[in-house]
């Protein structure tokens, strides 16, 4: 099963916001997600359900701004939810909803959040990630797989190579295995939220399957009993790591 795979190996980590904000513009399409961490007043759950769902389907039901929600269902973020838009640019800022959506955002919504912890911009990295089946309709994966992490400031330098020998990896497993690489483009402190690796799941049956090996599926591509040296550049690599499961929540994101 992939997500074992990736927990085993711990295939996340941090690269300065400089760096990969460089990459996103040098390219001249790209796919980004705003993310909102945000946790509910539970005194009025039913409430706050209808006013987020018809905030969603009146204001990002489509395109660049189409929102989508999930339940955090574990990790030290569980019970609160993510309120996510895109895929987008940052020049789809500027064409945002505003006005009447502020109004309804501000009077229907806010009032049954009783915080908001971050907001945050994810970049998917597009060369390196296994998303293609996603493609129109990630909803048929509803359950993702979430791990963040914080990078060791001295080993940077072995991020590229690091995530390419990852990617090329999981590319050569047999089946789908949906899994994608996002770098936060702001620094925020001693969060550590600096890149996040998610598979993709159907449904919580896979979680109990058996899947591909992931270190005998790298040692076919590179050199045999070249996994420890993998393992090693992982340790120079991260600080810290937590896990999440993301649930959709299809009445929340208006769909």
């Amino acid at each position: 099963m992939l997500k074992k795979c990736i927990a085993s190996i711990g295939m996340l980590v941090m690269v300065l916001g400089v760096s990969y904000q460089a990459e996103a513009q040098e390219s001249k399409n790209y796919s980004m997600w705003e993310t909102v961490l945000l946790t509910p007043d539970y005194t009025n759950l039913k409430v706050f359900a209808e006013n987020m769902r018809k905030h969603n389907e009146m204001y990002h039901k489509n395109g660049p701004h189409k929102a989508v929600v999930y339940n955090i269902s574990s990790g030290p973020n569980a019970g609160s939810l993510i309120w996510q838009m895109g895929p987008m640019m940052f020049k789809h800022n500027d064409s945002r909803p505003e006005g009447a959506h502020d109004i309804d955002w501000r009077d229907n919504v806010m009032p049954y959040i009783k915080k908001i912890h971050t907001v945050e911009y994810w970049t998917q990295d597009d060369d390196l990630s296994n998303t293609a089946m996603l493609a129109g309709d990630s909803v048929k994966y509803p359950i993702l797989f979430v791990r963040i992490m914080e990078l060791k400031n001295d080993g940077q330098y072995l991020m590229k190579d690091f995530f390419k020998k990852v990617s090329s990896t999981i590319k050569s497993m047999p089946g789908d295995n949906p899994w994608g690489l996002y770098y936060n483009e702001f620094i925020q402190g001693n969060l550590g939220r600096h890149v996040a690796s998610v598979s993709f799941n159907k449904s919580w049956t896979e979680f109990d399957k058996e899947g591909p090996n992931f270190k005998e599926a790298f040692e076919k591509i590179y050199e045999k009993n070249s996994f420890q040296d993998f393992l090693e550049a992982r340790d120079h690599l991260i600080e810290d790591t937590f896990d999440e499961i993301w649930i959709y929540n299809k009445n929340l994101s208006g769909d």
